[in-house]
């Protein structure tokens, strides 16, 4: 097999560093495709994908490694498993035995076998319509072309799956079963994405089939079965019916995605309940996903309120510094982070889904704490969840004092959160921008370009950030254009804003955690220069003896070492197929989450070092230590500490 890591290079050496990305169904996406309007009311649209350009920056180089993944896997090896439920070889020279299998979550005795190649479906979409590469095209063609081959061997209801029918029926019977909605899903979901990306009208064929055969398959379905049957994960399956509808107008996938909503654990929200506790936080996170859609579609405010209520519980009460949140995959006691600094925390899909549905609630709320979460969820966890040296993808992200993170394998894992990987690592360009009529919401600064079609402008954003708190936005233009921005007003930059337009300074008489409005007549070449000095910060958990540290929107870490790691863990163990939650880190025992900071300051006990911008380091005469500090999501095949016990 052809290492990973020359994969990479090659295709660096070969392809354009220049991608955007985006992710679809949000309101104001592919109007071109869809039959049903948003019917709420909407005070931010999202940018179709065409209309961002990601430019030179990590994030880019997070993509590239992502994307060479996907083009190392083999078409017939993403097939393999549903060829071999339908019993169809047809193409493959030498038969069965010719295909070198998938192993993990992908093995043929695996029940959520399937759901990698959903996501792939996605991820390549993405690609496609970010980059104009027709090898991305060619590859999902493929992959659509073998999925239709096996949806017609299994049949004329529409079935297609990697697993037997009978999957689905063990949970109508709510017999033991493993999640067959939530692989579906995955399949639904990229199906949908090759469509929209791709213009895959194949593809869109296929996935209406798949719905008219659920329809048929839960129209039978009794209402007690039903209310058994849902309480096994259904991923976000009803945002896929949802979609489905959107698209074609058909009132059946309408039915479909109003079938799964989980009165059980949706209503006590209604009533303001936080019933979060020893949920599996990834089961429960799609529900409110599929919720805030079905408001969009012209349900009742109330299916908003729950949303905003769910998202204000997790965030404000369930949290990390990280932006991640469950233990062993489920919510803990409100307000308990400290109890649970264990090996085991921030599953990476649960993440994933907290911001896609932050982004829906942008869209209806434009309130700047959505955003403000986004950036703190997607440079602290979602940029740090894959390995800079192999591209692998993290599980978890441990908060255990010396922990480090486990990597996955290129084919023979293939976890949950290695499928949301493949999409979380190819659409960093999903919420730099937002648009209402003439106002330009700039809720992220990350390099990139704009066209905003519509006004007829385009705006560049040139930014070092997060290494500076800099950020320069020039205007392009061929007419004057009266327009507003409104620049996000980081609710960590309590030291301040500087704007300029046009090297003239401007007040700010906002306050950081709002928006500062800029609003005049726009001509070619128009800058806007912007700055947010970025501090040191302690940040006190649930326990205020406990604490992280910050800098600017950033979650400092300390360098540990490797004393003690098992090779070949964390990088990339073949042994490591499934979870983790027995992982033994093997952390020595003088690694210690303790500092003596002695009634000192935090900018007197940890100092930049200088010519390394981010890193940082304890003062040795003060605490007793030598410690070095970077970003999270810099620290990678090491041990390190985030939540600190501080003596005073």
């Amino acid at each position: 097999m052809i290492k990973l890591q020359n994969i990479v290079l090659l295709f660096v050496f070969f392809c354009s560093a220049e991608m955007l990305t985006a992710q679809s169904h949000y309101p104001g996406q592919h109007a071109d495709k869809l039959t049903i309007k948003e019917t709420a009311p909407i005070k931010a649209y999202a940018f179709d994908m065409a209309d961002v350009k990601l430019t030179d920056s990590r994030f880019t180089e997070n993509m590239e490694r992502e994307s060479a993944w996907i083009m190392s896997l083999g078409v017939d090896r993403l097939l393999h498993s549903f060829r071999t439920n339908a019993g169809v070889y047809a193409g493959l020279e030498g038969g069965y035995d010719s295909v070198e299998k998938l192993a993990g979550w992908e093995s043929l005795d695996c029940e959520l076998r399937g759901h990698t190649t959903g996501h792939i479906l996605s991820g390549l979409a993405m690609l496609y319509a970010s980059t104009g590469y027709e090898k991305y095209k060619l590859k999902a063609d493929s992959l659509v072309e073998g999925l239709a081959e096996v949806q017609a061997a299994l049949g004329d209801e529409g079935y297609l799956s990697a697993y037997p029918e009978n999957l689905i029926n063990r949970n109508i019977a709510g017999q033991r079963v493993w999640a067959p909605w939530y692989t579906l899903h995955k399949i639904y979901s990229g199906l949908i994405d090759q469509y929209l990306y791709c213009d895959n009208e194949q593809a869109l064929d296929i996935v209406k089939k798949m719905g008219n055969w659920a329809y048929h398959k839960l129209q039978a379905v009794s209402p007690e079965q039903r209310k058994v049957m849902i309480r096994n994960e259904f991923g976000g399956v009803n945002d896929s019916f949802y979609t489905l509808y959107q698209i074609t107008g058909d009132e059946k996938y309408k039915w479909l995605g109003e079938f799964f909503y989980h009165e059980d654990v949706l209503d006590p929200l209604k009533s303001g309940e936080d019933n979060l506790e020893k949920k599996h936080a990834n089961t429960f996170i799609p529900k409110l996903i599929g919720v805030v859609r079905a408001y969009e579609f012209g349900e009742s405010e109330t299916y908003r309120d729950i949303a905003d209520f769910f998202w204000h519980t997790v965030v404000d009460h369930h949290t990390f510094c990280t932006g991640s949140n469950s233990h062993k995959e489920k919510f803990f006691k409100p307000n308990h982070q400290s109890h649970y600094l264990t090996g085991y925390t921030g599953e990476s899909c649960n993440v994933y889904n907290m911001l896609k549905l932050t982004r829906h609630l942008f869209c209806l709320e434009t309130d700047p704490k959505l955003a403000d979460y986004y950036e703190t969820a997607l440079y602290n966890h979602i940029l740090g969840q894959q390995d800079p040296e192999s591209g692998m993808i993290s599980y978890f992200l441990p908060m255990l004092p010396g922990a480090h993170k486990v990597y996955s394998t290129a084919d023979s894992s293939f976890w949950c959160c290695v499928g949301t990987g493949f999409e979380n690592q190819a659409k960093y360009g999903e919420a730099i921008y937002y648009h209402n009529n003439d106002e330009l919401f700039v809720n992220l600064f990350i390099p990139s370009e704009l066209n905003w079609e519509e006004q007829g402008v385009q705006i560049s954003q040139q930014s070092h950030f997060p290494k500076e708190g800099k950020t320069i936005l020039t205007v392009k233009t061929e007419e004057t254009k009266r327009l507003s921005f409104q620049i996000r007003y980081p609710s960590w930059a309590t030291a301040g804003a500087r704007i300029k337009v046009n090297g003239k300074k401007i007040k700010v008489k906002q306050e950081p955690g709002s928006y500062i409005a800029i609003s005049r007549k726009w001509k070619n070449n128009d800058k806007v220069e912007i700055e947010f000095p970025m501090e040191l910060k302690l940040n006190p958990s649930d326990n205020p003896d406990i604490v992280s540290i910050s800098y600017g929107p950033l979650v400092l870490a300390a360098q540990m070492g490797t004393e003690g790691m098992k090779k070949p863990a964390p990088f990339s163990n073949p042994d490591l197929h499934n979870d983790y939650y027995t992982f033994d880190y093997n952390v020595p025992e003088n690694v210690l989450n303790e500092l003596d900071i002695k009634g000192v300051s935090l900018q007197e006990w940890l100092k930049p070092v200088e010519g390394k911008p981010l890193t940082f380091k304890t003062e040795k005469d003060i605490t007793g230590t030598d410690y070095t500090f970077i970003p999270l999501y810099d620290l990678h095949r090491e041990r390190y500490i985030v939540y600190w016990k501080l003596k005073n």
